[in-house]
């Protein structure tokens, strides 16, 4: 079960990165799409009308796919904090 806490500290993770405006490595974004999915249990194909986009979050979808909610949502925190907040 997650905690309160750590759900609150994830919606506020993705709030920052829905309001964020400069434009993010795609590496990051990647790993953020692939954190975000799994923390939500939203395995749905991805949605994009490029092949080649929906081929790379396929990827990082495969290489996060062994790590549970709570990791996805802890990792997705630590990628904003650690790589996008500083960076600002």
């Amino acid at each position: 079960m997650i905690s309160e806490k750590l759900q609150k500290r994830f919606d506020d993770a993705v709030a920052y990165v829905n309001n964020f405006t400069e434009p993010l490595p795609a590496d990051t974004l990647l790993k953020l799409y692939a954190y975000y999915k799994i923390a939500n249990k939203n395995y749905d194909n991805p949605g994009s009308k490029t092949p080649l986009i929906n081929a790379f979050k396929a990827n990082a979808l495969i290489q996060a796919k062994n790590i549970t909610i709570e990791q996805a949502m802890k990792k997705y925190i630590k990628l904003v904090n650690d790589e996008i907040k500083k960076a600002k």
